[in-house]
């Protein structure tokens, strides 16, 4: 198996392993609010709740990694603007992978390390937007600018008007769209077909 199709595997993976251990991790903590809670203070909760939760972080932030390396760079890296997302949005794994470690009884760290993961993947975002503008790659381009936008504006809102107590709705919402982002990207790079006649191939260095 190529490093595209590992790639792509765990792009796919990593938004289910994230969810499921989340929805697991709610289930085992009847007391959770989504006005009134952070999903990260499952993390502080003794037992499996913590277990699950924090645990699966680090396992999907893992994954989300190795979908960085070895299927996003390898997929546009024929650009200086996809080389740099793709190491932004490889950043942001390991910052995914740290929230798991350092939980919200790791003060600041949790909170740096949160924060630099919601702004460091809509940055991402934005600079891909413009490589697969570059690469003439329009649907994409558009599919990626909306999701970047979709994965500010609830923390945007929610720090100038905000609509709700705590911050699970804002994570939630902003987790999902990255979620359906890297499950996009992942299916055009497990298409061989649809790699190969990837216009980013004719595209130099710039």
């Amino acid at each position: 198996m190529n490093s595209p199709k590992i790639g792509s595997i765990a792009g796919f993976s990593a938004p289910a392993v994230a969810i499921i251990c989340i929805l697991l991790a709610i289930g085992t903590y009847p007391a959770f609010s989504w006005t009134n809670n952070a999903l990260s203070d499952l993390g502080v909760v003794s037992g499996v709740t913590q277990w699950l939760f924090n645990g699966g972080l680090c396992v999907a932030g893992g994954l989300v990694l190795i979908f960085a390396i070895f299927g996003l760079h390898h997929y546009v890296n024929k650009t200086w603007t996809g080389r740099l997302g793709s190491w932004i949005f490889g950043v942001a794994a390991v910052m995914l992978v740290l929230i798991g470690i350092f939980n919200e009884s790791f003060v600041p760290v949790h909170f740096m390390v949160a924060v630099t993961f919601f702004i460091l993947v809509p940055t991402a975002l934005v600079i891909l937007t413009d490589n697969f503008y570059q690469t003439r790659q329009y649907t994409i381009a558009g599919f990626t600018a909306t999701i970047a936008i979709i994965a500010a504006l609830p923390w945007i809102l929610q720090f100038t008007w905000p609509y709700v107590s705590n911050v699970a709705i804002p994570e939630t919402i902003s987790a999902l769209s990255i979620s359906a982002w890297t499950i996009g990207l992942s299916t055009k790079i497990h298409n061989p077909k649809q790699n190969t006649s990837n216009p980013a191939s004719k595209v130099s260095n710039c």
